[in-house]
């Protein structure tokens, strides 16, 4: 009996589930990679994003090939008709295929009408498989990340000495966030000049008639596991050993100060989670570095993104129909093109998206997401916008991080608490609000930051459901020491920026013409 083999998109390592259970067959198993036009016509991709992924592939399926494996890539609108074909032509009996993390595409492959079985092989993509962590979550009262963290170490021995945190305590996060000061000295970036596959891939997507977003070029992220190994390497010795501390700095064209950048190389399977753990916990050992800094860069890895993927199965898809505030604004226009806005914290953030399909995760939750929230924008577009345009984006990461951490829209199930913040706190972990013509310090008037009066509005108009919220009763208390005035005028200034607002997002929406607005505006919100 034929077995083949179809490897998705996100799956692009030798070790993956379905190619290791056919390894000692490899030459007598089929392996198809596919790229569907019709598939990434969902949303308004990134298309540095589009790049890294079909290249991904494309190098992936010339790796296989020199491992012996029978390889078949194919370019096509959908799925089903190529490998209907695929099976038929090689006598297939059973498609095997390691199952996606994305819930959405699983759906997608079990609505497939082929002329095969289709077996699912178990996800090996990370370090808690989804039985493990549904067995932990289900005897536990409270879902926590730090309760899921401290599990995390224990079970795999990470900075643990008899069975004990190393340093004596499990988390250093109140060491790791300094404001930025002038003067500060951050690494390089390691990138790398597209070769001869990249490059056709590029003018593959610039040819493509679809929604689009962001710059194609420069394109310099890695695309294989060879450089992605390097990017690891690279952050290990230029970056980690500072990591910590100004993890939630914001500098003024400063794209990755010490960050990793080894999201989207973890997410599409170009490195594994372990390895990516234990390098930097040897690099700690070896070299004696500052264990802030290390244990920071773990947590974000064996606590953080194991745990989002956990929550996201464990949750399943009605996760994505939260919306505790009731929020129901589309997303600004400038969201989209950031020449847009004068605020100058988001044009630095959204043009360095555009630019590179890349912020770093305070960013993401304090400049972006925060605006969205005290806006009141609908979570489902808030989450189709992320996953439109971060190179690392996917249904796992999305849902959990944006609905949950960057929206409340779960009503505390992820968060103890909303993640809004007024100018106070972009103007102490920033530099953006020295070059902005809106003034940090007003709440009112034509020069207000938007962020001020939006904020307190936020707060006013959901003081009710926030009450019982213990961490946000100190904050809500100050309410009560503005005059009725003041709160009043910050009211009329929100609405009057959300009927703005909604007007330039409506004449985007026409101009994108017919059913391109479910793409643009959310397929979610309006579909």
């Amino acid at each position: 009996m034929t077995i083949g083999i179809w490897i998705l998109g996100d799956q692009l390592w030798t070790g993956q589930a379905a190619l290791a259970n056919r390894q000692a067959y490899a030459r007598e198993t089929p392996v198809i990679l596919i790229e569907s036009h019709n598939h990434i016509r969902q949303r308004p991709y990134h298309q540095q994003k589009l790049v890294l992924i079909w290249s991904a592939m494309r190098h992936f399926a010339e790796e296989l090939k020199t491992l012996g494996w029978s390889v078949t890539y194919e370019v096509a609108e959908d799925f089903e008709p190529i490998l209907s074909a695929w099976i038929e032509r090689l006598g297939i009996k059973e498609l095997q295929i390691m199952m996606p993390n994305d819930l959405p595409f699983l759906r997608l492959i079990k609505n497939l009408n082929l002329d095969c079985v289709i077996t699912l092989i178990d996800n090996n993509h990370f370090l808690w498989t989804r039985t493990d962590f549904n067995n932990w979550a289900k005897s536990r009262k409270r879902l926590l990340l730090e309760d899921f963290y401290r599990e995390s170490r224990k079970k795999w021995q990470i900075l643990i000495e008899d069975n004990q945190p190393i340093g004596g305590q499990w988390n250093f996060d109140k060491q790791n966030r300094k404001p930025p000061k002038d003067g500060l000295k951050t690494a390089a970036p390691l990138w790398f000049e597209p070769d001869e596959i990249t490059l056709q891939v590029i003018a593959d997507v610039e040819a493509l008639d679809i929604p689009k977003y962001g710059k194609i070029k420069p394109f310099r992220w890695a695309v294989n596991r060879r450089q992605a190994l390097q990017v690891l390497e690279h952050f290990i010795t230029n970056c980690l050993p500072n990591f910590g501390p100004y993890q939630d700095a914001m500098i003024t064209e400063e794209e990755t100060l010490w960050h990793s950048l080894l999201s989207p190389y973890l997410n599409l399977g170009l490195l594994t989670p372990l390895e990516v753990i234990q390098a930097a916990e040897i690099a700690y050992k070896k070299d004696n570095l500052a264990l802030n800094s290390i244990e920071g860069f773990i947590r974000q890895v064996l606590g953080w993104r194991e745990y989002m993927q956990g929550i996201y199965h464990y949750l399943g898809e009605d996760y994505a129909n939260h919306n505790w505030f009731e929020h129901q604004q589309p997303l600004p226009a400038f969201f989209w093109d950031s020449n847009q806005t004068e605020m100058n914290c988001l044009k630095q953030v959204l043009s360095q998206v555009e630019n590179t399909g890349y912020a770093h995760h305070i960013q993401r939750l304090m400049i972006l997401s925060n605006f969205a929230l005290i806006f009141g924008c609908s979570p489902p577009a808030v989450e189709n916008w992320f996953h439109s345009v971060f190179i690392d984006a996917y249904d796992w990461v999305m849902q959990t991080n944006v609905l949950g951490m960057g929206q409340f829209a779960d009503g505390g199930i992820l968060a103890s608490k909303p993640y809004a913040a007024s100018a106070n706190y972009i103007d102490k972990m920033s530099d953006y609000c020295r070059g902005c013509v809106y003034k940090k310090n007003e709440r009112v008037g034509d020069l207000a930051c938007p962020f001020n009066f939006l904020y307190w509005d936020f707060l006013a108009r959901h003081r009710e459901k926030l009450k019982c919220q213990g961490r946000v009763n100190m904050i809500l208390g100050h309410l009560d020491r503005m005059s009725a005035d003041e709160l009043n005028q910050m009211r009329c200034q929100s609405n009057q920026l959300r009927a703005i607002s909604c007007q330039e997002s409506g004449v985007r929406s026409q101009e994108s013409g017919g059913d391109r607005e479910i793409g643009f505006w959310g397929d979610r919100v309006l579909g």
